[in-house]
């Protein structure tokens, strides 16, 4: 038996890279996992097939975030796939899915930050508010934050900034829900290997750089954060609330001693 027999969750951006990660690794532990995805359908049911090859319970929802209605989209498709599967209540929301920038101050558009907020700080909020009437007392919202908000890097600057939003939501949500016993963290992945970084990978120049400012001298793997979402998300999260915890490894802790 798994440790998430009988729970069911929602975790959007379960498509691919540290989504998939997490919904594989949720699922294996018994849960019934609701996998969302953007466009990406053949991704999706790659997760939902790989779920399901494993012994475990999934199934597809699609909504397009940014768009209007999108969070409406989702709410219909997954209260649709839980009745489908005998369930009519959620237990675990991770809130994964955003996108990312490589904009400057000087480059970043209007536009482009619109898009940023509504995706990545806008999109979350609407989700846990729609999450809410289903979430069963002792329930578990993890929230995808970055380590970007506590590097400074002026070249995703619009993205640090929705990231930082992200984060500020959990203390405040985790001391409205902390009397149902339901907890609300934040995780911040450093840099991650996903097909995101694909480009930036391929280049060993670059991966020995990041390799050298962090502390574990390593570039993260998708499970590295999915574990830590999975003890969250577990019955040993319970003491666990209204935190921020840094899954990169020690990237850019500070000088780093020889030897």
């Amino acid at each position: 038996m798994g440790e998430l027999d009988g729970r069911t969750a929602l975790v959007t951006g379960g498509s691919r890279g540290i989504g998939r990660a997490v919904a594989l690794r949720l699922a294996a532990e018994g849960a019934l996992v609701a996998v969302h995805y953007g466009g990406n359908e053949a991704a999706a049911a790659e997760t939902v097939a790989q779920i399901a090859e494993a012994g475990g319970r999934a199934f597809a929802v699609q909504a397009r975030f940014g768009e209007r209605g999108a969070v409406d989209r989702l709410f219909k498709a997954l209260i649709a796939g839980l009745a489908d599967h005998g369930a009519d209540g959620l237990d675990i929301l991770v809130n994964n899915a955003g996108i990312h920038s490589v904009s400057s101050l000087g480059q970043l558009t209007e536009e482009e930050f619109e898009r940023l907020l509504a995706v990545n700080v806008s999109t979350p909020v609407f989700v846990v508010q729609r999450a809410l009437p289903l979430l069963r007392d002792g329930g578990r919202i993890v929230n995808m934050g970055s380590a970007a908000t506590r590097i400074a890097d002026p070249g995703q600057i619009g993205y640090t900034v929705t990231k930082a939003a992200l984060a500020a939501l959990g203390p405040s949500l985790a001391n409205q829900l902390g009397r149902r016993r339901i907890t609300v963290n934040t995780v911040e992945p450093g840099v991650v290997l996903t097909d995101m970084i694909a480009a930036y990978a391929a280049v060993p120049e670059a991966v020995a750089g990041l390799e050298s400012i962090t502390a574990l001298g390593r570039i993260g793997e998708p499970e590295d954060v999915a574990d830590v979402v999975g003890f969250l998300a577990g019955p040993q999260g319970r003491w666990v609330t209204g935190q921020t915890i840094d899954v990169s490894g020690g990237t850019f802790l500070g000088p780093i001693p020889a030897g």
